[in-house]
């Protein structure tokens, strides 16, 4: 772990990112009492300290509960402000004003920019001294492809060591993720059964019941692959599949989780399914002929002792049926049939599985048989749940922020990672078959169930007051 950040400097304070989660995951930080350091927000947009006080509190009232007073008059007394084009070396030159007016020798330096500007910032952040003793974090998405990701973190370490670097994906600050790993760590019935002698396969469903909301412009450079499976999809692969780290420091966890993304079998066209809602052409900023997917289902394998032959299917689109984030572990069938109406065949039966479902409310449930009262022996599928009743007051960015002055880099990818998983996509993102179209409130195009073999299908999570299959 590293030393504890002494300044946040906040580049593009006055950005749509700032306003919906950092002005909130600040506030919440002062209400805790961790938000310990000056807050210098940059931008280019003709404003002054008080233009950004006035722009944190409108965000407050929009998107969070002010109910702490001392806590808001803390995070205003906090910030600071420069004004200036990131291009124009007088901003960076300011910059270093205000942190050696504040005696900061360990800032962090936060880039809620947009991408094709992380290498010009930092370069000036490098050539300006602003640098020194200091550490980066990088907003998602991390480059668009193998290349661009490793061209990248090139300009980055110019400047930045790879232990200073801390980039986000904002799902691995979502507590439900993270308790994929303790669960498997810190209980000692998982192990015995997780691996290939027990698990057939594993699902993995992301589902959003709304589209891009206005945001088509953007959909249209990233889609659903690029946007969630490559990041936040395969991050919850890894934990799920990664070995028991060696030592309980943070780069040994890390270490295990890049093992798992080098293990990936790259994915390819014949594995892949993408789909796009009726009505997504109409956005704005949308290409009249767009093949972009909203939609989007994998077959990965992955190629360990542990793994081999066992299928994780991803799938994750707009405009479905219900809002939920979910993993299905599918075990294995008994090995004889003892009872007439059970089968040894997932296909034709539901017989035993995990269930995690990471939102909107947190969920672990056991899939099993049990007998049906009355005469005679015949069983049903049943669960049993456990549902938590309190989710993690802290948002995913108050615990990356946090985490991140802190020098905690448990939450955050590294550089090989990032490079792995774009490698299992690299072949799909331009060699793929088109978009089919899929009407909303579906469950995506009904060629999804082809990736999955003989009579298996997806399991669909299913929301509370609906019956389960």
């Amino acid at each position: 772990m590293n030393s504890s950040a002494d300044a946040l400097c906040w580049f593009g304070a006055s950005g749509d990112l700032a306003y919906k989660m950092t002005f909130p995951a600040l506030y919440a930080m002062s209400k805790r009492g961790r938000l310990t350091v000056p807050v210098v927000g940059v931008a280019y947009s003709d404003w002054t300290l008080e233009d950004l006080r006035e722009r944190g509190r409108a965000s407050l009232a929009e998107h969070a509960t002010v109910d702490d007073p001392e806590a808001l008059d803390h995070l205003m007394a906090s910030l600071r402000y420069v004004d200036g084009d990131y291009a124009d070396a007088a901003t960076f030159e300011a910059l270093r004003s205000t942190l050696d007016g504040l005696r900061s020798s360990r800032p962090a330096h936060y880039l809620a920019i947009p991408p094709s500007l992380f290498g010009e910032v930092v370069e000036s952040l490098g050539s300006s001294g602003c640098a020194e003793g200091a550490r980066v974090i990088v907003e998602k998405p991390f480059g668009r492809d193998l290349a661009s990701a490793q061209e990248l973190n090139r300009i980055v370490h110019r400047v930045f060591d790879e232990d200073d670097v801390y980039r986000i994906d904002h799902f691995l600050g979502k507590q439900e993720v993270l308790n994929l790993m303790y669960l498997r760590f810190a209980n000692s019935f998982f192990e015995p059964i997780w691996n290939r002698d027990h698990i057939a396969s594993v699902q993995i469903t992301m589902a959003e019941d709304f589209g891009v909301q206005g945001r088509g412009r953007f959909y249209e450079e990233v889609g659903a692959l690029r946007d969630v499976v490559q990041n936040h999809l395969l991050q919850v692969v890894a934990l799920l599949a990664m070995e028991p780290p060696v030592g309980q420091g943070v780069a040994a966890t890390r270490d295990e989780k890049a093992r798992v993304f080098k293990a990936m079998s790259p994915l390819h066209s014949k594995g892949i399914v993408r789909g796009q809602f009726d009505g997504y052409q109409n956005e704005e900023g949308v290409a009249d002929d767009s093949d972009v997917e909203t939609y989007v289902a994998v077959r990965l394998h992955i190629d360990s002792w542990r793994w081999a032959g066992v299928p994780w299917y991803i799938r994750a689109g707009k405009e479905l049926p219900v809002h939920a984030t979910e993993v299905r572990v599918e075990l294995k069938a008994p090995p004889q049939r003892v009872f007439r109406e059970t089968s040894l065949d997932h296909g034709d039966d539901d017989h035993n599985h995990l269930r995690f479902r990471l939102q909107p409310q947190p969920e672990i449930a056991l899939g099993l048989r049990s007998m049906v009262p009355g005469d005679g022996i015949e069983g049903r599928a049943s669960e049993l749940t456990l549902c938590e009743d309190v989710t993690d007051e802290r948002t995913p960015y108050e615990r990356l922020l946090t985490e991140a002055l802190a020098g905690d880099p448990l939450l955050f990818t590294r550089e090989d990672s990032v490079e792995a998983a774009w490698k299992v996509v690299e072949h799909v993102l331009e060699d793929h078959p088109a978009a089919i179209p899929y009407v909303p409130g579906s469950w995506g195009p009904p060629e999804a169930e082809d990736l999955l073999p003989g009579k298996h299908r997806w399991a669909d999570p299913v929301m509370p007051g609906d019956e389960r299959r």
